[in-house]
């Protein structure tokens, strides 16, 4: 892989042995057909499981790795988002660091298993994502869990302060900060992270926050009328009711049946002022339905609150693609830095090639990327080196022959 090879002889504090092996790993990953384990890396790699498993112990700045891979893509003229998710990774045992009890969005409760934290940037542009960080959500201390009926809770337990899951999510989020491009102005979230916290968390580093609120939200007005000469200026003009949009601007219909409504108002539960916009599906007349997308930038317009919010599900397809082809969920480590190095690998993996995809396009098209196509690739063609190598064949002969890259591409399915 190109890409890997120029970012890794570029990135400073990588020993020769690491580099290599690095390398070898990711073409590995591609070319492998089932679970990516330490024993399937040793079979289709020169290198013995025992091997893997040791270089999965040694520290590697992902971050960077992903940030200059980005770099090769983009541009100070293109206009990028960052956005923050978590997924969920089954995984059993008892010894495993991390194992608790996380949300499953497939299955719609909560279950036992890990839980990743990644960020991701997002091409407005291209309208794809990008990974650029993952961490693994650390499990609940101790005295936050339910205690059990032998287990005595006493006052000092109750009044000491815990950091909760949302502490983590805003500290993973402010140490890849300066990961991030200097034209990146806006966050994404989904509406789990719309809390006043993290949304004053984001502030601080400098991000206007795009995310999801509640049907429900406690909203109110803002008074823009005369005041009274006495008294506390009146700052609210009643309440925001959703089955009432009239006092709302109407920004327009982003699609059939798919009417915008925004205004600045003030959330109660973030106490501050906010632009909402307020998205109408009135497919079904009878019948509509409607969520409220709201940003910290109160001069951002409501086709552009919906259109950033609406691209922050790229960072599903990244989840899905790892999933799927890199083995993101197949890691047969216990121990906490070794599941690091795997997490990050897989998320990295399915990055890089979908760069590499983008440098070899010649064409000025949207680009159409399969990951599944790139592993067909690769499985071709590290089955035909071993056809070379073994049966002692003249590689520059074989690699010239006409039919050499139907051969190569054999199988290779469509986006």
């Amino acid at each position: 892989m190109t890409v890997v090879t120029h970012i890794l002889e570029q990135m400073p504090g990588i020993t020769k042995p690491q580099r290599k092996y690095l390398l070898v790993l990711f073409a590995t990953i591609l070319a492998l057909r089932g679970r990516v384990n330490f024993r399937n890396l040793a079979r289709y790699s020169t290198y013995s499981e025992r091997t893997h498993h040791r270089q999965f112990q040694h520290r590697f700045d992902f971050p960077a790795l992903n940030q200059r891979a980005i770099a090769q893509v983009t541009n100070p003229a293109t206009t990028l988002l960052v956005a923050q998710d978590a997924t969920f990774i089954r995984k059993s045992g008892k010894q495993t660091y991390g194992l608790d009890k996380f949300w499953n969005g497939c299955a719609h409760r909560n279950e036992r298993g890990l839980e990743l934290s990644a960020i991701a940037l997002l091409d407005v542009a291209r309208r794809t994502a990008y990974p650029l960080s993952v961490q693994q959500t650390p499990p609940r201390p101790i005295s936050l869990k339910e205690p059990s009926s032998a287990e005595v809770v006493t006052p000092q337990m109750k009044s000491e302060p815990e950091a909760t899951r949302m502490d983590f999510y805003l500290q993973h989020l402010s140490e890849t900060a300066p990961y991030l491009p200097e034209q990146v102005r806006y966050a994404v979230f989904d509406g789990a992270f719309a809390k006043q916290k993290f949304v004053t968390g984001c502030r601080s580093l400098d991000l206007h926050l795009i995310s999801l609120l509640r049907v429900d939200a406690n909203l109110r007005y803002l008074y823009t009328g005369a005041q009274a000469r006495r008294g506390r200026p009146k700052a609210y003009d009643g309440k925001v009711n959703f089955t009432d949009l009239s006092r709302l601007d109407c920004a327009g219909e982003v699609e059939p049946h798919i009417t915008l409504y925004t205004g600045v108002v003030n959330s109660v539960s973030l106490k501050r002022n906010i632009r909402i916009c307020v998205v109408v599906n009135r497919t079904k007349p009878e019948k509509p339905r409607s969520v409220v997308l709201f940003s910290t930038d109160c001069e951002l317009s409501a086709q552009t609150i919906y259109d950033y919010y609406t691209l922050r599900f790229q960072i599903e397809f990244l989840f899905r693609d790892a999933k799927q082809f890199t083995g993101l969920q197949d890691c047969q480590a216990r121990d906490k830095e070794t599941l690091h190095f795997h997490f990050n690998l897989a998320l990295a993996a399915v990055g890089v090639t979908k760069i590499e995809a983008l440098t070899e396009q010649s064409t000025p098209q949207p680009q159409v990327f399969s990951l599944a196509s790139w592993k067909q690739r690769a499985f071709n063609e590290h089955l035909l080196d071993e056809v070379i190598s073994k049966l002692a064949l003249e590689p520059t002969l074989i690699k010239n022959h006409p039919q050499y890259d139907y051969l190569r591409t054999y199988g290779a399915l469509a986006a």
